[in-house]
């Protein structure tokens, strides 16, 4: 019996992630969900966006399956996303985008993942205004980028890219402006790259690397990058593939690991029941690979790629003017789910 963190979270978070629970539940694999409070629905009911219940389960449990939490835009308080990878040093975040049959989208071979560092360069959060009689005239932001940081992720990368059997590492940096930040990522990853010889090693400026991934993506295998970068180049790489509906995240520590869609919380659809649950039920996939699944993993991913190949009971974002919604999709693939072998 696992036993597993489950934060429903905000918007469309808890549709999401009850359809996420009804397709894992449906390989068999036995878990016990200790379902906690983060985001605006902890804000609601406790007057903190991240109570103390959920750090200790997380602390307890290791693992956690998580819906989108709302962060507010300026003022209020800081990202619990954000506070979470620092608290529990997830410092890889993975991003899986795989071209889907059945999505229109012009990219029909897509097949990369984005290896992110998690938890420094400018969301590390360290930021100030500069004042002069209370006027702001100014706001300064500060990253940092760290050698054990750098060698930890880029180790974590080429380690990923090996047991995966991928052949290929971008590594994407601005070292041609940020000479001492990103720089010392691409100093330390070129250094890392001569240890594992069967792997090609490639390095991209980001401004090319979008206009590349744009114009050829199936030249892109495994990209690793600093954090920043990696959240910009991870949304565009799932908008190759159809959108963020389709995009599955894993935040992956020494002591432990989230997994999440990594979509927003969608307030404006959030009691239309029309939201696509295909992001979060591939978290679930990611979270039982990470355990050992392997099987029940397989199954889900199989499920999900039929069930919107053959594009009959899909959300309408999938399929215009499609009559169907969260529940009918996650019941779909559920029900394929139980007829695989």
């Amino acid at each position: 019996m696992h036993q597993i963190t489950l934060i429903p979270g905000d918007g469309i978070g808890p549709a999401i992630v009850d359809a996420a629970v009804q397709v894992i539940e449906a390989t068999g694999v036995q878990i016990a969900w200790d379902r906690q409070l983060a985001g605006m629905a902890a804000v609601e009911k406790q007057a903190n966006p991240l109570p103390e219940m959920t750090l200790e389960s997380i602390r307890r449990n290791r693992l956690c399956l998580k819906g989108p939490l709302t962060t507010p835009v300026g003022g209020g308080y800081r990202s619990v996303n954000v506070t979470l990878r620092q608290t529990f040093n997830l410092y890889a975040n993975v991003r899986p985008a795989i071209s889907f049959e059945g999505t229109n989208t012009p990219f029909k071979n897509v097949n990369l993942v984005t290896v992110r560092e998690n938890t420094e360069g400018l969301y590390a959060g360290i930021e100030h205004f500069i004042k002069v009689d209370e006027e702001k005239i100014a706001a300064e932001s500060i990253g940092v980028i760290t050698r054990q940081g750098s060698e930890r992720i880029l180790r974590y990368a080429f380690d990923y890219a090996r047991k995966a059997q991928r052949k290929k590492i971008t590594l994407v940096h601005k070292a041609n402006i940020l000479k001492c930040t990103t720089g010392l990522f691409l100093e330390i990853g070129r250094d890392i790259a001569k240890e594992y010889p069967e792997i090609e090693f490639d390095e991209k400026i980001v401004d090319a690397c979008c206009m590349h991934l744009v114009m050829k993506p199936e030249s892109f295998d495994v990209i690793v990058t600093t954090n920043l970068f990696g959240d910009i180049l991870s949304d565009l790489a799932a908008g190759l593939i159809g959108g963020l509906g389709l995009t599955a995240g894993a935040n992956i520590g020494t002591d432990a690991a989230l997994f999440e869609a990594v979509h927003g919380s969608a307030p404006d659809i959030a009691d239309l029941g029309i939201a696509n649950p295909t992001a979060t039920i591939l978290a679930g996939a990611m979270m039982l690979e990470h355990i050992g699944e392997l099987s029940a993993a397989r199954k889900i991913e199989r499920a999900v790629r039929e069930v919107i190949r053959e594009g009959e009971i899909v959300t309408p974002d999938l399929k215009k003017g499609s009559p169907y919604g969260t529940r009918h999709l996650a019941g779909a693939i559920a029900d394929k789910v139980a007829k695989l072998d």
